[in-house]
């Protein structure tokens, strides 16, 4: 239904490993215009509970959907 009406999909897969079919399907999403971003955690900013780990997942999303989201920038 999203897809179909030309608004913005955005699967959240957890980590790896992906099978054969994971990858396909991944594959499948993205030429249909979904957006594939996985659910593995950034350590840049150094988080410092499983909390803020959670939420460098969190933010990843909130960036791809074009919300405003102050939160940890390279260069900072």
């Amino acid at each position: 239904m999203i897809l179909k009406e030309r608004r913005k999909l955005i699967c959240v897969v957890r980590d790896t490993p992906y099978s054969l079919v994971h990858i396909r399907n991944m594959e499948t999403v993205t030429l249909a215009g979904g957006i594939i971003c996985p659910a593995t955690p950034s350590f840049y900013s150094k988080p410092k509970s499983i909390e803020e780990v959670a939420a460098t997942v969190v933010d990843r999303v909130i960036d791809i959907v074009g919300l405003k989201n102050e939160t940890f920038r390279w260069g900072q």
